[in-house]
């Protein structure tokens, strides 16, 4: 957060590889509370998605990424409404719903995920973590979903943070 300028060049990135219509989103960019945020799914190790599926559409996969198969889904909703994220969108054009998953063509063939390329400033990285924290106040309590996810944040919200 301290370098992130909320550009877009992510969210553009990854629209173009997985060529998204108007409204649909893997990632999106905003200032929330005066702080730029990236954010896409989660990959939570408890994610709330996969729970609420009732086809299993949404699902675990082996790299521990949280996965979408099209075939299975009924476009019910379901996981949109369950993740506290808001990291799944419906597609009109398919009828399902769809969401990030880390490029995963793209790191089969050793690349990064285009957000990560894309970012100007390398405010994004994919990586095997040894430790999460997504404790931020924009964000809801990690311990609901567990997510797979490391924000470090800015100066400016530590300091905010230390004078309430």
């Amino acid at each position: 957060m301290n370098t992130c300028l909320a550009c877009g060049s992510c969210q553009l990135a990854c629209k173009n590889v997985h060529e998204l219509k108007t409204g649909e989103f893997y990632r999106r960019v905003d200032i929330i509370d005066g702080f730029p945020y990236s954010g896409s799914c989660n990959h939570c190790s408890e994610a709330a998605c996969v729970r609420a599926c009732p086809t299993g559409a949404m699902y675990k996969a082996e790299d521990g990424t949280t996965r979408h198969d099209d075939g299975k889904c009924i476009g019910c909703g379901s996981c949109m409404w369950n993740c506290p994220y808001g990291a799944v969108s419906f597609s009109k054009t398919k009828g399902v719903t769809q969401k990030c998953d880390s490029c995963f063509e793209r790191r089969e063939n050793g690349l990064n995920p285009a957000c990560v390329d894309a970012c100007p400033t390398c405010s994004l990285s994919f990586t095997c973590l040894e430790e999460t924290m997504a404790d931020v106040p924009f964000l809801p309590a990690s311990s609901k979903t567990k997510p797979s996810l490391n924000i470090l944040p800015s100066r400016k919200m530590k300091e905010v943070n230390r004078h309430e």
